[in-house]
C-alpha cells in the first residue's frame, strides 16, 4: 500500500496487515494530465480518488459559469460524493488543474471492503462526514462572511500547494467572489 494512503486511513481506523493488503488491492494507480477529467457532469461518478501528487478541482456550471466547490491536492481525497454514494448522474465535474497521480477505488470495491473489513465502514463514514462538513462550512462562509475574511480564512486553512498553485480565477470562484474583487483584496492585504 502506498504510504500516504496508509497514513490517511490508519489515522481513521486500525487495520491488520492482511486487511491493509486487501484494501491496497482494491485501489488502482492512475495518471492524469492537466485539464483531464477524473469525473464529468452528467455521468455516474464511479470512483473516489486519493491524490498522491497533483491538484484538482470540483465544479458545476451555473448559467454557463464554472462554480468551484472544492479544491484538493497531495494526500487528499476527491470525488463527486453525491453521485458516487447514490450512483446517480453527477451535477459536477472533477478536473485536474495540474498533472495528477492518483489511487482510485470503484463503488463496487468500496462496497466489497464494507462487507469484508468492518473498520472500512468507519473510513467511509468519516470521508462522508468530512465532505458534509466541508460543504456546510462553505455554504455558511459564502452567505455570512465578507469577501476579505473569506480570503484570509482560505489562506490560513488551505494547504500551501492549493494557495500557491491554484489559478486566481479558480480561487475567486471557490470563494464566491469575482476575480476583480479578489485582486483588490490581495492588494489591500499585501
Amino acid at each position: 500500500m502506498h504510504p500516504s494512503l496508509q497514513k490517511q486511513i490508519t489515522a481513521i481506523a486500525s487495520f491488520s496487515e492482511n486487511e491493509l493488503e486487501k484494501i491496497a488491492s482494491c485501489f488502482e494507480y492512475e495518471n492524469f494530465d492537466s485539464k483531464d477529467y477524473l469525473s464529468e457532469m452528467g455521468k455516474i461518478s464511479s470512483k473516489i480518488f486519493f491524490i498522491l501528487n497533483g491538484l484538482a478541482r470540483v465544479y458545476y456550471l451555473k448559467d454557463g459559469k464554472e462554480i468551484i466547490t472544492y479544491l484538493s491536492c497531495d494526500d487528499g481525497f476527491i470525488a463527486s460524493y453525491s453521485s458516487f454514494i447514490n450512483q446517480t448522474q453527477s451535477f459536477e465535474s472533477i478536473q485536474c488543474i495540474e498533472d495528477c497521480e492518483v489511487l482510485s477505488i470503484t463503488f463496487e470495491k468500496m462496497q466489497f471492503l464494507y462487507h469484508k473489513i468492518p473498520n472500512w465502514e468507519r473510513v467511509g463514514r468519516i470521508l462522508a462526514e468530512q465532505n458534509y462538513l466541508c460543504m456546510a462550512d462553505r455554504v455558511l462562509k459564502l452567505q455570512m462572511i465578507p469577501a476579505k475574511e473569506k480570503y484570509k480564512t482560505f489562506l490560513a486553512s488551505a494547504p500551501a500547494k492549493i494557495v500557491q498553485r491554484t489559478p486566481l480565477i479558480y480561487i475567486a470562484s471557490f470563494l464566491g467572489i469575482t476575480p476583480e474583487s479578489l485582486s483588490r483584496i490581495r492588494q489591500n492585504i499585501s
